[in-house]
């Protein structure tokens, strides 16, 4: 059961704070600050956090640096930016347990993704995959934040020192840059200093949550239709799952579902009790589903998972000295952090002061 947060939450950083969490390994995940977290990013991220907070040393940022390569207005910014610290929160991830800041509080990675900018080369930003799909997609907007874009997730990572890296498939190129960058960087100066980050994600299968469109995995970019947030209300939800794209059933028994009919089964495999999906996959295979049936009960079943978030979210999200203290909380506790870091990169690059 996720507590409900503590608005009285304080807490001051221990002076041996590091010092005694510094035997733990360190965990560092980011979530662009791109609109709204959906069932993809609770069931495929956040609730792996919620584990991994109560083992490991954790940093988790909202990467409203990264978010500045689509250039969203600045209203757009800072309301993206607060709606997923809100919904972080609410999802359980505890300030008391991990550190969860927003990324430009913490001005060491800026600086850190300067120095590691010096020893990225054009050539191997170029042959990056995300790189080359921007292109693609958004040729009138190739601008050098989209190149770099894997060494400020490198920075992220090897400013806190990072040996586990929640990533999906998708980021796993841009880990594997994150590693040469901090190798190189080792090489160039003959110091072992940054460790090598790996994908984690605490032992288990990474869980996928397909969109409502039938087309691939949930997420924001693919349209408010596609996607169930966490925020939305119970009406809302019922609507998009309504609509979702089915056929006109199976023809013969145990047929092998089309996937925009496997992606809803895949859904209801992680919001319903085993006995409901097992029920309509044995309708499904005597050819006597009814769609109408099976995605009202879908709809309700996601309902009724995220009803406890969707209720934090709105006393959070009214709750303006709470936020206020966790950001300033959690900047300080990152700064503590990025700050030893640098201090110890600027010695080894030969930044002194004298």
């Amino acid at each position: 059961m996720i507590q409900t947060y503590n608005k009285n939450y304080t807490y001051p950083i221990p002076q041996n704070y590091f010092l005694f969490s510094r035997h733990m390994e360190t965990v560092v995940s980011g979530i662009r600050s791109t609109g709204k977290l959906h069932l993809g990013n609770y069931y495929g991220a956040i609730t792996n956090f919620l584990e991994m907070q109560n083992q490991y040393r954790c940093f988790f940022f909202i990467a409203d640096l990264h978010s500045l390569t689509t250039h969203p207005t600045p209203h757009d910014l800072q309301s993206n930016v607060r709606q997923v610290l809100v919904e972080y929160l609410a999802a359980g991830i505890d300030p008391e347990k991990a550190t969860i800041y927003i990324q430009s509080d913490v001005i060491e990675v800026a600086e850190l993704y300067l120095y590691l900018n010096m020893n990225a080369y054009l050539g191997e930003l170029e042959r990056a995959t995300s790189f080359k799909d921007k292109v693609r997609a958004n040729p009138d907007n190739i601008n050098a934040g989209l190149l770099t874009y894997p060494v400020l997730m490198a920075a992220d990572i090897l400013l806190h020192k990072a040996t586990k890296v929640p990533v999906g498939k998708d980021q796993e190129q841009h880990l594997e840059m994150a590693r040469t960058f901090g190798n190189r960087f080792n090489r160039l100066y003959k110091q072992e200093y940054f460790p090598e980050p790996y994908a984690y994600n605490h032992g288990k299968q990474l869980v996928k949550i397909p969109g409502l469109d039938g087309k691939g995995k949930m997420g924001k970019s693919e349209g408010e239709a596609n996607a169930v947030y966490l925020s939305d209300d119970a009406e809302t939800i019922r609507k998009k799952v309504m609509k979702a794209v089915t056929d006109s059933g199976p023809t013969e028994p145990n047929q092998t579902k089309p996937d925009y009919i496997q992606n809803l089964f895949d859904i209801m495999k992680v919001v319903s009790p085993e006995d409901t999906l097992q029920h309509f996959e044995n309708l499904y295979n005597r050819c006597e589903i009814r769609y109408g049936d099976f995605k009202k009960q879908l709809a309700a079943d996601m309902i009724s998972a995220t009803a406890e978030v969707r209720e934090r979210i709105h006393a959070i999200s009214a709750d303006d000295a709470y936020i206020r203290k966790v950001v300033e909380q959690g900047a300080e506790k990152a700064h503590e952090s990025a700050r030893s870091t640098l201090k110890d990169v600027r010695e080894l690059i030969g930044i002194r002061k004298f």
